[in-house]
């Protein structure tokens, strides 16, 4: 598969989208060519400007960054994560990032559909939150899913999830807009779940060397430091997941994960399973595949996600 060309990212930042949004725009193979916000980790508006913060921390003010979805397709979100990323979203840190850069008018929708006119080659979107703003995308632009090369996505687990049991946040945030997602059958979906990013953590010497690689990487790492408090406390380690920035290193370097196919469905009940991810391993299953990444050469996957952000300075 050639080098991803053209990006989208769908986003609720986030500590972790933080990493993951920063990898992306120190790539030198990857054209990020728009930002998309949704609620999630914190309100619409904190992400929106967390969004814009980020972009202006990275000298790439030039992205257009524009407002989605506020809320779930169908019920209201059941819990953020502020023990997790802060009341700002960025750890309580956010005074640390530069002032916002410039919000594009037009709706995160409207933003998608011009980014995949306009693009000469099919775009990939890399999908860090609910999946609110893409399900809307494929449900009133069918006509576009030719013009999408595929979809990343961090979400779901196969396994133990991280938000009321049996869901992940991502996924738990909407069902309904991840069962949209993940079971249409026109645009390719790589679904990287936690029982991979929880096994890909990092630790003190990772963090410190990204923070000394210079001020805007040390900006970075601050933002984690409550986000590490908390895993402490719920999982007793002293490493930290970005799940998000998995994910991304996969959208921009195809191939860096290992992936199975599954046929998936997400449980849309409003009971204990709500969110659950569930794989149909049946020979006989019909519907469309997704690849579910499940094994990685975590040294290499990390080193070569902290030689992208390095970069940054």
């Amino acid at each position: 598969m050639p080098n991803p060309s053209s990006l989208i990212i769908d986003t609720d930042p986030g500590v972790d989208d933080a990493f993951g949004i920063l990898l992306a725009l120190s790539s030198s193979i990857c054209d990020v060519r728009a930002v998309t916000a949704s609620y999630g980790n914190v309100a619409l508006d904190k992400t929106f400007v967390n969004a814009r913060r980020i972009l202006a921390l990275a000298g790439r003010t030039d992205v257009p960054v524009a407002a989605g979805a506020a809320r779930p397709l169908v019920h209201v979100q059941a819990e953020v994560a502020p023990e997790w990323h802060g009341a700002d979203g960025l750890g309580m840190h956010s005074s640390g990032f530069p002032e916002p850069g410039p919000a594009d008018p037009r709706p995160a929708l409207d933003l998608m559909v011009s980014v995949l006119r306009e693009s000469s080659v099919p775009v990939t979107i890399a999908c860090l939150g609910p999946m609110t703003n893409t399900a809307l995308l494929l449900a009133a632009h069918p006509e576009l899913t030719p013009r999408i090369r595929r979809i990343v996505a961090m979400g779901g687990a196969l396994g133990m999830g991280n938000t009321r049991g049996a869901g992940e946040f991502n996924v738990y945030a909407d069902p309904e807009a991840a069962q949209r997602v993940l079971t249409q059958p026109e645009v390719p979906v790589t679904l990287v779940p936690l029982d991979l990013t929880m096994n890909c953590a990092v630790d003190d010497q990772w963090l410190d060397e990204l923070s000394q690689a210079g001020p805007r990487c040390a900006a970075l790492v601050r933002t984690a430091a409550l986000y590490r408090e908390a895993t402490r406390e719920r999982y007793g380690h002293d490493a930290i997941a970005l799940h998000d920035m998995l994910a991304m290193l996969e959208a921009v370097r195809p191939g860096t994960l290992c992936t199975t196919p599954h046929r998936v469905n997400v449980a849309c009940t409003l009971g204990p399973g709500r969110g659950m991810t569930v794989p149909d391993r049946r020979p006989d299953a019909s519907g469309p595949l997704v690849d579910i990444a499940l094994d990685v050469e975590v040294k290499v996957a990390l080193t070569d996600a902290l030689r992208h952000l390095t970069t940054l300075g």
